[in-house]
C-alpha cells in the first residue's frame, strides 16, 4: 500500500519516533511518501500555516490510488479550514483518494462532509498507531476499510436499551462524528454538517482528557443545537484520560450518558472501539450505515 503522509496539526516532538515509525510502516509493507513533513516544526505545530495548508492542497495532484494519512493530532486544523481547496479534494476523492486520521483531524473529516458530501475516514494515524508495536486489531480494520466498499463491525458488549432495538438495513443512516470536543467546536460554522444533512444518522464520538461533566455539557450543546433528537443512534467510543474527584460524589461517565438517555429518543450505545485507544476501528465518515442492536451488543454494516 502507498501511503502519503500529511502533517496539518501538531509536530512530532521526537525525531526517533518518526524514524521508528518509518521502519515499522515499511515492515507492514507500506510505501511512504512526503516524509519531510515529519521533521517540520513551528512552535507547537508541524510547520507554518502555509506549509501545513500546502500538505492538504497538494493532495489534488497526487496519485489518487494512494492512501493519505495524518501524521498525528494535537491542534492546528482549524487555522487551515478557510483556505483548503475543497472542490479539488472532492474531485480526488471521486477518483479514489482515501484520507485517514482522527483526533484534531475530525475537523477535516466533518468539513469535507459539510462542504462536499464526500467520504473520508476516521482511523489510525502515523503517530501513535504506527510508531510502536502495531495493534493487530487496528491494522486489520484499517486494511479492511481501505480495500472494501462494505464493512461489517460487531461489538459484543452489554448495552443499556429501553427495549430490544432492531434497525434494519432497509433504513440506513449517515455515519458521522469523531472527537467530541472538535465536533462541538465546529458548531455554527460552515465546516459543520447541517442538522438536515445528518438527520436520521448514526453519530459516533470519542474524547480524551475531558471530565464526564464536560462530555455531558458538549452532548447537551449538540442536543440543544438540534442534532441529537433526530439521530438513529449514538455510539460512544473511548472516553478516557480524565480523573474523578470527591467533588463528583458518585457522578461519572455513566451518569452523564444516563442523563442523555433520559433526554433523547434514540439509543446510546457504548464500547465502540474507536478513539485515543490502541485498538481502533476505521470508520468512513459520510458513508451509509445500518445498525442492529440488542442488549448484548450491536452490529454495524457500512457501505461507501
Amino acid at each position: 500500500m502507498n501511503i502519503h503522509l500529511i502533517a496539518p496539526s501538531g509536530a512530532l516532538q521526537d525525531a526517533s519516533i518518526a524514524e521508528q515509525g518509518i521502519q515499522i510502516c515499511r515492515e507492514q509493507g507500506f510505501n511512504l511518501s512526503n516524509l519531510a513533513c515529519l521533521a517540520r516544526q513551528s512552535q507547537r505545530f508541524s510547520g507554518t500555516d502555509a506549509e501545513r495548508l500546502d500538505d492538504l492542497n497538494h493532495l489534488s495532484s497526487i496519485d489518487p490510488s494512494f492512501v493519505v494519512m495524518a501524521a498525528r493530532g494535537g491542534y492546528g486544523m482549524h487555522r487551515l479550514l478557510p483556505d483548503i481547496d475543497w472542490d479539488s479534494l472532492a474531485q480526488q476523492v471521486d477518483r479514489g483518494l482515501r484520507i485517514v486520521g482522527h483526533s484534531d483531524f475530525t475537523a477535516f473529516n466533518l468539513a469535507l462532509l459539510a462542504k462536499t458530501s464526500r467520504i473520508s475516514f476516521a482511523g489510525p494515524m502515523f503517530n501513535p498507531d504506527f510508531t510502536a508495536t502495531v495493534s493487530a486489531f487496528t491494522y486489520k480494520y484499517f486494511m479492511d476499510a481501505m480495500a472494501n466498499k462494505t464493512i461489517h463491525y460487531s461489538v459484543e458488549s452489554s448495552q443499556i436499551l429501553s427495549q430490544e432495538l432492531n434497525i434494519s438495513s432497509n433504513r440506513p443512516g449517515l455515519l458521522w462524528g469523531g472527537n467530541l470536543s472538535i465536533l462541538v467546536s465546529l458548531l455554527g460554522t460552515a465546516y459543520m454538517p447541517t442538522v438536515k444533512q445528518v438527520s436520521q444518522g448514526i453519530l459516533f464520538i470519542e474524547d480524551i482528557n475531558e471530565h464526564p461533566y464536560r462530555i455531558e455539557r458538549m452532548l447537551l450543546q449538540l442536543l440543544h443545537a438540534g442534532y441529537l433528537s433526530s439521530q438513529q443512534a449514538i455510539l460512544v467510543g473511548d472516553i478516557s484520560g480524565y480523573k474523578l474527584s470527591a467533588t463528583d460524589n458518585g457522578y461519572d461517565l455513566q451518569s452523564a450518558l444516563d442523563t442523555l438517555r433520559r433526554l433523547i429518543p434514540c439509543p446510546v450505545l457504548t464500547n465502540l472501539p474507536f478513539g485515543h485507544c490502541r485498538d481502533k476501528l476505521t470508520l468512513p465518515v459520510g458513508a451509509e450505515a445500518s445498525l442492529q442492536a440488542t442488549r448484548s451488543g450491536y452490529e454495524l454494516i457500512i457501505r461507501r
